[in-house]
């Protein structure tokens, strides 16, 4: 996986941006990073689309800026002129994808067929656009189509939103959804970069699916852990679980019958994809344990906990 795909796959969204007005390209900019999103598709269905690009790439260096809906070679050029590291395309076009890799410039062409899955991967490509996602038959669709293509991964856009943006990145073969819910040409136009804000910063929470799955209970003996199991369960009406080193009182304590991780205990915090939860929270100055992790045979990350203390909990992520 290219690093340009790995961090699309990371964030799980990708921002479709149609500017109008060159101006407002980099508070729209601002206004993703703000909400957790640090990459962008700029449309080339604008005059202003290549001067945007440009401008995002003086001033927000560290944004990953593609260029979409482009249709031609000479496209393509004036889009990776002005700053684009990655090329978008609501078609399959062979030419402009050959002209791309030719160019070494990355491409992500629309494919709803077989046959134009196919033709990408003849050509080395292992990413491709699906779109018009839901006119096409949304997540069910995908689901079949992309069956025999085991090692094609996808991009859905079109009819993408917060109400179905998990479901389609519940599919394997899903890298990243593209979307405009966050950023709609009415929302640009009339400067509500706050609200962009809010939207993006609620996708990112949906994409994520942050929630507490457990509370750990550190105590210093085993009769202590029993005892204050005991309580716990009493309270709350749930039944115990003695699993040897600890004791769980239904699905929401784990009672250590030694001291583990953090002064007074740990919480797991379940997540869609601990990968993508890792990432959004160390950009948001989180620091991770790797010698806690624990990865699937497929290298995706499964269980990590944060190098420090929270209110003297240790957290820590795991898969849903």
């Amino acid at each position: 996986m290219t690093d340009l795909l790995k961090k699309l796959y990371l964030y799980g969204i990708l921002p479709v941006a149609t500017v109008s007005d060159e101006n407002d390209a980099v508070p729209l900019a601002n206004a993703l990073k703000k909400g957790g999103v640090g990459i962008i598709e700029v449309t080339f269905r604008t005059s202003a689309a290549a001067k945007a690009i440009s401008l995002i790439r003086e001033n927000c260096p560290d944004v990953i800026i593609g260029a979409g809906t482009v249709l031609t070679k000479e496209q393509v050029d004036e889009a990776v002129s002005a700053g684009a590291s990655f090329i978008v395309s609501p078609g399959f076009n062979p030419e402009t994808v050959k002209y791309c890799i030719s160019k070494n410039i990355p491409i992500i062409p629309g494919c709803v067929t077989g046959g134009e899955m196919e033709q990408a991967m003849a050509l080395g490509l292992n990413t491709v656009k699906f779109f018009p996602s839901e006119a096409m038959g949304g997540v069910g669709y995908l689901k079949a189509v992309s069956a025999p293509y085991k090692n094609l991964r996808f991009v859905p856009t079109g009819g993408i939103d917060k109400n179905n943006i998990s479901s389609y990145l519940a599919l394997p073969c899903v890298a990243a959804c593209g979307g405009s819910f966050m950023v709609s040409k009415v929302l640009i136009e009339s400067k509500n970069f706050d609200e962009i804000t809010r939207l993006t910063a609620e996708a990112v929470k949906t994409v994520l699916g942050l929630e507490i799955r457990h509370v750990g209970v550190n105590c210093k003996s085993a009769d202590e852990a029993e005892n204050t199991a005991a309580d716990l369960g009493k309270f709350f009406g749930a039944p115990l679980d003695d699993r040897g080193g600890a004791i769980y009182v239904g699905s929401s304590f784990e009672v250590m019958k030694s001291p583990y991780r953090g002064k007074n205990g740990h919480i797991a915090v379940a997540t869609s994809s601990p990968d993508r939860a890792r990432f959004y929270l160390e950009n948001r100055g989180f620091e991770f344990d790797e010698s806690t992790a624990s990865y699937t045979s497929d290298g995706k990350l499964k269980v990590i906990y944060t190098k420090n203390d929270i209110g003297g909990f240790a957290l820590h992520l795991l898969q849903k």
